[in-house]
């Protein structure tokens, strides 16, 4: 089937306009902002927390974690928590809290009890008396 002279040359110039269109670099995108943590507070848990502490662990349809909880609290609201003593964090489902967990848990991290670091002492005093008896 032949297509009359002007129907082929509006698609040459429709396919023309196309490709330089697509030859065009991409627009530049405004920057995603990060996530805004102004409104963020990290915190210990208090005797005031329990009835949010209690809602999140039931929109998440588990039991409150046993222990002290570092929360964080956005615009006055309770939305992650994450025991101390470690377990699994709880997050509020209908907010954004992917940014938060990494925070709980270094607070968290800070917050647990050092280990113990082994005394050297002990033992170098052990081997002195024991090459002095020689």
């Amino acid at each position: 089937m032949l297509y009359p002279a002007f129907v082929m040359r509006q698609l040459a110039t429709d396919h023309i306009e196309m490709l330089r269109r697509d030859a065009l670099p991409p627009l530049p995108r405004a920057p995603r902002p990060a996530a805004d943590i102004r409104d963020v507070e990290l915190r210990l848990c208090r005797v005031g927390d329990d009835p949010e502490l209690e809602r999140l662990a039931g929109l998440e349809g588990r039991p409150v974690p046993f222990g002290r909880l570092v929360v964080a609290v956005v615009k006055g609201r309770i939305v992650a928590a994450l025991p101390i003593g470690g377990g699994r964090p709880l997050a509020d489902p209908f907010a954004p809290t992917a940014h938060l967990l990494p925070l709980l848990e270094l607070r968290a991290s800070q917050l647990r009890e050092p280990t113990p670091r082994r005394r050297l002492f002990p033992r170098y005093v052990s081997l002195i008396r024991g090459s002095t008896h020689a």
